[in-house]
């Protein structure tokens, strides 16, 4: 594919080299009259342009495009289009580098061991769920892990940890019994 301005060129050198009229090389290479008489005359408010961003990213490492632009915008004053500024500063490879999110290791969960009797664990955990009518409904189930005999499950619409610890408090003193080890779900 041949850009616009490569075009320009071809039916510029048509013109000179083979004396075509400007209409007809326009029309062969498919570029208007404008394109063809076009002059780029803002070089020199280009490289200012590079030279304030260069400037500007030495100065301050951190800054972005948005900082560098609103920068020149605002403090200094120039009216610069943002997708000039833009093209500028991509040219110059000034873009900051995105860094990747650091993800978290985790270790991986010891397996969990197989009680042995009855009451040498228990397992405590949160559950949810909602109503007919969109109301959320909150269930504290603590079980014995050897049996899988359900210990007690409260049931309320919040738990807030004064009323489940007051709770398993009531368990304890109901079976007179304290578990060796509480798993919790995580």
């Amino acid at each position: 594919m041949v850009t616009p301005s490569r075009r320009r060129e071809m039916a510029q050198r048509a013109v000179t080299d083979y004396g075509a009229k400007i209409r007809v090389s326009c029309a062969v290479f498919s570029i208007s009259e404008t394109c063809y008489r076009y002059h780029a005359n803002l070089s020199t408010e280009n490289a200012e342009i590079a030279d304030w961003l260069l400037r500007l990213s030495t100065t301050h490492k951190r800054w972005g495009f948005g900082l560098c632009f609103l920068y020149l915008r605002n403090i200094k004053g120039y009216g610069w289009n943002h997708k000039r500024v833009y093209r500028i500063y991509r040219e110059l490879e000034l873009n900051l580098r995105i860094k990747p999110r650091k993800r978290i290791k985790r270790d991986k969960p010891e397996a969990l061991s197989a009680p042995e009797s009855i009451n040498q664990v228990w397992s405590m955990d949160f559950m949810s769920d909602t109503l007919n009518d969109g109301q959320a409904i909150r269930t504290f189930n603590v079980i014995d892990d050897f049996n899988r005999e359900g210990l007690g499950i409260d049931v309320d619409l919040s738990l807030p940890s004064g009323e489940v610890s007051s709770w398993q408090y009531a368990v304890i003193t109901a079976l007179n019994i304290l578990a060796k080890r509480l798993r919790t779900g995580q």
